[in-house]
């Protein structure tokens, strides 16, 4: 199954490119880079500049480029991959 606006939630996101666009924390702001890991409350993204940065799924706003921008809300995303997709059978 392919990526897509409907069901990207639903998916694992490492390496994926990804933006943070808005974040309780002004300091992660415009942090861009790829997934390079994910747990249930954490996304690991590896910058630019080689550098890693450990984002807070919740209280965040992301936009993941694949390759149109999705803008996803960290709340959607704040399960590890196995128990998003279990909630989609589940019907949420």
């Amino acid at each position: 199954m392919k990526h897509n606006p409907s069901n990207l939630i639903y998916h694992n996101l490492v390496g994926l490119n990804i933006e943070v666009t808005s974040s309780t924390d002004p300091t992660q702001i415009g942090v861009r880079g790829i997934v390079v890991d994910e747990t249930a409350n954490l996304l690991i993204i590896s910058t630019m500049d080689n550098k890693v940065k450990k984002i807070p799924k919740r209280n965040c706003i992301f936009t993941f480029f694949i390759p149109n921008p999705i803008v996803v809300r960290g709340e959607e995303i704040a399960y590890n991959p196995a128990e998003r997709l279990k909630r989609i059978k589940r019907g949420k």
